[in-house]
C-alpha cells in the first residue's frame, strides 16, 4: 500500500534527502505515542535494530506522572530502561509532516523478551490464543471526535472552558456543515491515505463541530497500529491548522459524547 515503507527504500529515501527523521515510538497505557526522533542515518545504522527507554513510562498517569505501587518500574527498584524492538512492518511515511517516517515496535526487557504487560504484548498474546483455536480476528475503528477552533495553546489558556467548538449545530450527515471543516478532514483523509491507513469515508457527528472518520478493516494487530497512528495523526493535523482536537468520551455534559466502536469479527485461519 502506498505510504509503507521497506527498510531498502528507506536507505533509498534518506540517501536522497528525501527522509531525515525517524519517528520510533510505541503504545504506552493510555494509548499515546511515545517515543524518540532519530536522524534517518542513526536509525539505519542502529536503531532499526533496538532503542532504549526509562521503563517508568508504562506506568504514568494521563499527565505523565510515575504512578507508585507497581512491581514493573517504581523509585524503590530505581527507575532503569527497557528496549523496545522497532518492527519494520509498521514502518511508514508521515506525510503531514515533511521528511518524516514512523515506526512502532515491541517493548521488551534487556535479553529480547517482551513485557506482557505492554499494550501491544497484551494484544499479540490474546492473538496467539485465537490463533491456537483456529481463528484469526479482524477489526476496524470508528471515532468521532470534536474540532475546535481555538488552538491547543489558547484552549489551555481559557482553563478548557467555553471552548468555541468548529460548528454550532447538529450536523449529522449534513454536507454544507461539513462543507466548513473539508480543508482539515480532507487533510485527514488523503494523509492518512498517504501513510497507509485506508479510510473508508467522514461525516459529521450530531454535535456541533464533531466529526467521525471511518477507517478499513484489517487484521487486528494491524488495525490496533493504525488506530493508535491516526489518533495521533489527527491531532498533529489539526494542531497544523490551528484547530484542536478532542477524542474525549465527554468533554462537556449538554453535548453529544465521542464514541470509539470497535468492529471485530472472527475468521477461519484456514
Amino acid at each position: 500500500m502506498s505510504g509503507r515503507l521497506e527498510k531498502a527504500q528507506l536507505e533509498a529515501l534518506v540517501a536522497s534527502g528525501e527522509i531525515d527523521t525517524v519517528v520510533a515510538a510505541f503504545t504506552d497505557m493510555q494509548g499515546r505515542l511515545i517515543g524518540k526522533r532519530v536522524t534517518g542515518r542513526y536509525f539505519l545504522e542502529a536503531v532499526h535494530e533496538e532503542w532504549h527507554a526509562c521503563n517508568y513510562l508504562l506506568t504514568v498517569d494521563m499527565e505523565m506522572e510515575p504512578v507508585p505501587g507497581f512491581k514493573a518500574a517504581s523509585w524503590a527498584q530505581g527507575y532503569g530502561d527497557f528496549v523496545v524492538k522497532p518492527d519494520l512492518g509498521t514502518l511508514r511515511r508521515i506525510p503531514w509532516l515533511p521528511g518524516t517516517a514512523l515506526v512502532l515496535g515491541d517493548v521488551a526487557d534487556h535479553h529480547g523478551k517482551e513485557l506482557p504487560h505492554s499494550p501491544r504484548a497484551v494484544l499479540k498474546g490474546q492473538l496467539r490464543r485465537l490463533q491456537e483455536q483456529g481463528y484469526t480476528a479482524k477489526m476496524a475503528s470508528e471515532l468521532e471526535f470534536y474540532v475546535f477552533d481555538d488552538s491547543y495553546g489558547a484552549a489551555r489558556e481559557k482553563g478548557y472552558r467555553d471552548l468555541k467548538t468548529a460548528g454550532w449545530y447538529i450536523e449529522d450527515y449534513h454536507i454544507l456543515e461539513t462543507t466548513k471543516r473539508e480543508p482539515l478532514m480532507r487533510a485527514i483523509r488523503n494523509g492518512m491515505e498517504a501513510a497507509g491507513i485506508p479510510v473508508q469515508e467522514s461525516k459529521g457527528e450530531w454535535g456541533p463541530g464533531q466529526e467521525e472518520l471511518n477507517l478499513v478493516y484489517a487484521e487486528a494487530l494491524e488495525m490496533a497500529d493504525r488506530h493508535v497512528i491516526y489518533k495521533n495523526g489527527v491531532k498533529e493535523i489539526g494542531w497544523l491548522q490551528g484547530k484542536a482536537v478532542s477524542f474525549m468520551p465527554k468533554w462537556r455534559a449538554d453535548l453529544a459524547g465521542n464514541s470509539c466502536h470497535i468492529h471485530g469479527s472472527l475468521w477461519d485461519a484456514a
